[in-house]
């Protein structure tokens, strides 16, 4: 070949280059759903396969790679304008890590679960882990958390009297104002709420639509909050029954509890701990006869100084039938539940380790006690048992129990052993705060409180608040790129079974409510005062936030009054009572809807997720499948946008109509129906200011 035929070579080569079609990098698209692999949840010895979707003809290869193996796939269909390829794995034996590599002619990238990467980036790999599966009925599940005192009062003999005993250095209080709301020291107030309560309510939260309850702890506890166990077998009679009362509060100046001869009959006493479990029992079996489901919360990290282990108190030092406390006789059986730093204090040793130095929330010591490891365990499967049945465990502060993380981890999954042993379709849902991968790799907790992909992220985006209301970030506010990147960073941390059955909150018992933090007011109530909490807020954006909460992969969870307008700073004044005759009913209305949305269309539960187009106060997403696709937009700024929403890329058709199932504006909600036409895979809208939309193609 002479000169002229090499450059004439050369130019064909680079004119066949030139020629090769742009990849088309926002047509990539794959992740863990059931849309792009099937089974969703395999088995051990399952094959898994995996799909990929691209712009149709758009590209030469797409590799699958897995470790060190790297193989093409294969171009199995198209639907549509997009190509989809396929990868059938070898049978899986254990966890595989993924990722994919595109090419067309000289173009290259690659693709994990945060999108399209121009380096090889195995660390946010897509995972399957062969055997792990969380249960059905929690997977984008409404969940609806009760913080029990403060929801209703059903039963007016169980309620709490001034003076019963002391706690935390004073006597405890009947709160006779429901509507007064929580004062800064709250701990030893009651207002009275007790499952019979819940129960007479059942109708009002079946009629929201709430598939699951969760309830905070609801063990014998001196507390209102109940996070300081006093026993774990029984339900405290406060909240469940008392069948033999008497005895006497205590007197002005007598801050002995070992006086508090009421308390002591009524949470001592056999008769009314097993009344009270008798009739927990049957509560569940109503609300299960419903057609609902219930998750207790479990404090196992710490326990409090009145339990019976400890019996700081000495409310079980001269009742037959208990064993001696380990705080009164270092002869205790259960001197090895807690860590005693002074070994000669006896009788009455207060020289232990509390929790973050609390001595009212002794820290239980289970490396150096096989009996505590053992009774726990045994507390787990109780539960889950008949007769009580319950469907699963909330895990409160669950990365702190024991004293290193190696035995954490070996806790954990001797508990869900038994659990899953026990009803092995239970929920594991722990409470976590930043990674908690190493927790879900399908052998320990099934999922978690979702602060990191959820609540932080909608909160700073619609309100640029803290979710403690402790902050306001400009920087923060309207930030839908930060949104975007942090929902996705995040989300990255679980696996699909984890992230669909993630609990989605606005607002908890641990934090500010979210429509009070629409207010934009920073601070506490002993600052600012309750009346503060309720000043300054926007329907309209909380409106927003449940759109988003109605609409997002995982489980949505209402913290209870959520919905009929309560408002508070964080801890104690998030915990108002709820406020029956006096709810908000376009916003209970609107909920309800919400909720309709949700449960109507399962695209909402298990399709994918997509982020379409963004903007300063703005954003768009996809949820969709190849049958269902479904639209949400959001405007939070207050002047109106004209936005072009690339739905294509949720798989809407070219030329397409959208039909728009709700509108939510700064001063109501709307479900009047409005068709959209699609146009190039385009769609075109005029957007009004504090707004939402739920768009459905049809």
């Amino acid at each position: 070949m002479d000169l002229k035929q090499i450059a004439q070579a050369k130019r064909s080569r680079e004119y066949a280059v030139n020629m090769r079609p742009v990849l088309k990098r926002s047509a990539l698209f794959s992740d863990e759903s059931a849309n792009y692999r099937n089974p969703f949840e395999p088995e051990i010895g399952d094959r898994v396969t995996i799909k990929f979707r691209t712009w149709m003809d758009n590209v030469d290869y797409v590799f699958f790679i897995c470790g060190s193996h790297k193989e093409p796939m294969k171009k199995a269909y198209k639907e549509g304008v997009f190509d989809y390829y396929t990868y059938t794995t070898e049978p899986l034996t254990e966890p595989i890590h993924y990722f994919f590599e595109i090419r067309t002619g000289n173009q290259r990238c690659f693709y994990n679960s945060l999108g399209v990467s121009e380096n090889l980036q195995e660390y946010n790999s897509f995972g399957i882990v062969p055997g792990f599966k969380t249960p059905d009925w929690a997977k984008g599940a409404i969940m609806y958390q009760i913080y029990t005192d403060r929801f209703y009062k059903g039963d007016t003999t169980n309620d709490v009297e001034d003076r019963e005993y002391i706690y935390i250095g004073e006597g405890v209080r009947k709160v006779t104002d429901w509507k007064r709301p929580p004062e800064p020291m709250d701990v030893r107030d009651f207002y009275g709420g007790d499952i019979q309560g819940i129960w007479d309510k059942l109708d009002y939260l079946q009629d929201l639509g709430v598939e699951v309850l969760y309830l905070n702890p609801i063990f014998v506890s001196p507390s209102n909050h109940k996070y300081d166990s006093q026993d774990y077998d029984y339900i405290d009679p406060h909240l469940g029954v008392i069948v033999e009362d008497g005895g006497e509060c205590l007197a002005e100046g007598d801050d002995d509890n070992s006086h508090a001869t009421k308390y002591i009959q009524r949470v001592v006493n056999k008769k009314n701990l097993e009344a009270s479990n008798e009739f927990f029992a049957a509560f569940v079996a109503e609300v299960h006869r419903r057609g609902m489901k219930i998750i207790l919360d479990g404090v196992f990290n710490h326990c409090g100084s009145f339990n019976k282990w400890l019996d700081r108190e000495r409310l079980y030092e001269q009742v037959e039938g208990y064993e001696k406390g380990a705080y009164i006789s270092k002869d205790s059986p259960y001197r090895s539940f807690f860590k005693f730093n002074y070994e000669h204090g006896w009788p009455y040793n207060e020289y232990y380790d509390g929790w973050w130095g609390h001595d009212t929330l002794p820290k239980l010591c289970y490396e150096q006690s096989q009996e505590l490891e053992d009774y726990i365990l045994y507390i787990a499967r109780k539960w889950l048992e008949p007769p009580f049945c319950v469907d699963g465990w909330r895990l409160d502060v669950a990365a702190d129990l024991g004293f290193s993380e190696e035995y954490n981890h070996e806790f954990w999954r001797k508990f869900r052993k038994v659990v899953k042993e026990t009803n092995p379709d239970a929920l594991i849902l722990a409470e976590h705060y930043g990674n908690a991968n190493a927790w879900l790799q399908g052998d320990q907790w099934d999922t978690l409180m979702n602060y990191d992909a959820f609540m932080e992220p909608v909160t700073w985006f619609l309100t640029g608040m803290e979710k403690h209301s402790d902050e306001y970030r400009e920087d923060m506010y309207g930030n839908a790129e930060a949104f975007k990147n942090a929902m996705m960073h995040h989300m990255a941390n679980f696996y699909a079974p984890s992230l669909q059955t993630a609990m989605n909150e606005l607002s908890n018992h641990d934090h500010s409510r979210f429509l009070t933090r629409t207010g934009h007011k920073v601070g506490r109530v002993q600052d600012l005062g309750s009346d503060a909490a309720s000043e300054g807020v926007n329907k309209g954006v909380f409106r927003e936030a449940v759109v988003i909460q109605m609409t997002w992969v995982g489980a949505p969870t209402i913290y209870y009054g959520d919905e009929a307008g309560l408002c508070g700073f964080t801890d104690p004044d998030n915990r108002r009572t709820f406020p029956w005759g006096e709810e908000d009913h376009s916003l209970l209305s609107f909920y309800k809807e919400a909720i309709c949305i949700r449960r109507e269309n399962p695209v909402l539960t298990h399709g994918s997720t997509r982020f379409l187009a963004l903007d300063y106060q703005f954003l768009s997403y996809g949820r969709f499948s190849e049958q269902d696709q479904i639209v949400v937009v959001i405007n939070n700024d207050k002047e109106e946008k004209e936005i072009n929403i690339p739905v294509w890329e949720a798989g809407v058709p070219r030329e397409a109509f959208m039909e728009r199932l709700m509108l939510t504006l700064e001063n109501g909600f709307s479900l009047g129906r409005e068709v959209y036409h699609v146009k190039k895979g385009i769609l075109y809208l005029k957007v009004p200011p504090i707004c939402s939309m739920i768009l459905r193609r049809i």
